[in-house]
């Protein structure tokens, strides 16, 4: 088999490759024998028919057929591989001579990856929020706290906001009811602006057993978009009563004793929360600044397959939440043109990050092993709310074990460049990042405090048994 390569551009090459016929020998095996199970000749069994007399059953012109069929694509892989060629996607290819007992020649255009190097990637500097709790950041954790502790009461007098109601809701257009536009006992806070527009106005100021009716446009549903005149009718109106800080309200809220006790924990645990997000916030502007300082040429058939596969995403999600695309570029303020541009620099970016990330993988000798691969399902599996077991076979199941493999390695390759920078946060303080040997030291003490937690477990029930016999025995 004769290769040649040719340069289209920086991201696309065309293949030309040259076949003697007699090189062709095993496809026209695997024809001969598919071929034979298929056809009915007189005075053989079916897959035993010689292939002189198939040629002459089905033509000379189909065996040739499908006999390149089968040839193609694994001369296309052999030439691949031969030449060092980094493929993305399925080839175009055309077949440009075929003369039987003579040659197959054809061509194959396809994407690659751009040739480059990963250069000064170490000690990239970015800058982070400071991690400092403050007191009032304390103080309205613990509100939320205290809001889940609420309990509700009766008022008589009339709605403001905060006020939670049972209310009943009715619509009309044009004097005609509507069905599906109806709801009756329906929890609602004031102020929250969470239902209709003109809702929130027109209780306020209402008493329990008030009616009022008022205009709005409809929203979602079979009339969404339409004008109706829509009645609400509230039954009672109750106010939250909050715990008092106190130590009582520690010992309800938490394990533990005192008021003290529990602001303590709170600002560690919002502590080590700001610190996880100084990392992420430090990975992703790291990666930032990686992909701006290099020029990587993208493949433009790759780039519309990240904003196809992104744009579909987006789709369903709305379509499980029940939002239009309308609605949603409403919430976010955004234009079609606007969000159309959006989705092409984030894939424009993610395409060109993952060519980079590749790079630096195969520049530094990075790979991953059969317990990183399946750290990564398992926290994929958690993330998804699903068992690791169901999403290792659907990864099997989908030939995506590939890319599961590409991500671990990719994020190995991030660790890199993360490792290699240097973070501070607003105040210029250097943001020491936790070595090798401390997260090992921080993955042990995690073991052994559950090992520990299983040991006084096993303890404890052993103890009970021991009590139990010994009552029996007695």
């Amino acid at each position: 088999m004769k290769t040649v390569v040719e340069e289209l551009s920086p991201t696309r090459v065309k293949l030309t490759i040259e076949v003697p016929f007699e090189e062709l020998d095993h496809a026209f095996d695997v024809t001969y024998k598919s071929l034979a199970k298929q056809v009915r000749i007189k005075g053989f069994r079916p897959g035993k028919a010689p292939a002189r007399l198939i040629d002459r059953y089905v033509g000379r012109g189909a065996v040739i057929s499908e006999a390149v069929n089968h040839a193609v694509p694994e001369l296309y892989n052999e030439a691949i591989q031969k030449e060092e060629i980094f493929a993305l996607g399925q080839p175009d290819v055309e077949v440009t001579k075929l003369e039987d007992n003579e040659e197959l020649a054809f061509t194959a255009e396809v994407d690659i990856r751009p040739k480059f190097e990963v250069e000064n990637y170490k000690g990239i500097e970015v800058t982070v929020d400071n991690a400092e709790v403050t007191e009032e950041q304390v103080d309205e954790q613990i509100g939320f706290l205290r809001e889940r502790f609420a309990t509700l009461a009766g008022v008589e007098r009339p709605v403001e906001d905060g006020d939670q109601l049972s209310i009943d809701l009715s619509a009309a257009i044009d004097g005609e009811k509507l069905e599906d536009v109806a709801v009756s006992g329906y929890s609602y806070e004031v102020g929250t602006n969470a239902m209709l527009e003109g809702l929130d106005e027109t209780l306020r100021g209402m008493e329990a057993g008030g009616e009022a009716t008022f205009t709005t446009t409809l929203v979602g549903g079979e009339h969404e978009g339409k004008e109706a005149e829509v009645t609400v009718t509230v039954h009672s109106v109750k106010v939250k009563e909050l715990p008092e800080l106190d130590d009582e309200f520690a010992q309800l809220a938490s394990e533990f004793d005192t008021i003290d006790e529990l602001r303590e924990d709170v600002r560690k645990r919002m502590t080590e929360m700001r610190r996880l997000q100084q990392v992420s916030s430090a990975r992703d502007k790291a990666l930032e600044k990686l992909i701006d300082s290099i020029d990587v040429p993208l493949p433009e058939a790759v780039v519309e397959e990240e904003i196809q596969r992104r744009r579909q995403s987006l789709e369903q999600q709305l379509a499980q939440s029940g939002l239009t695309k309308e609605a949603y570029l409403e919430s976010q303020e955004k234009t079609e043109e606007e969000f159309e541009e959006e989705l092409t620099t984030g894939a424009r970016s993610a395409v060109k990050a993952g060519f980079i990330l590749d790079q630096l993988a195969i520049q530094e000798d990075l790979s991953a092993d059969q317990g990183e691969l399946s750290q990564y399902v398992f926290e994929q599996a958690q993330r998804m709310g699903v068992s690791p077991d169901q999403l290792a076979q659907h990864l099997v199941q989908s030939n995506q074990i590939r890319v599961a493999f590409t991500e671990v390695v990719r994020g190995k390759a991030m660790d890199l460049v993360l490792a290699g920078a240097k973070i501070t946060d607003e105040d210029g303080n250097v943001i020491e990042q936790e070595t090798d040997e401390e997260k090992a030291a921080k993955a042990a003490a995690v073991a052994a405090a559950e090992a520990l937690e299983t040991v006084e477990e096993k303890a404890a029930e052993a103890e009970a048994e021991a009590v139990e016999k010994t009552d029996e025995d007695k």
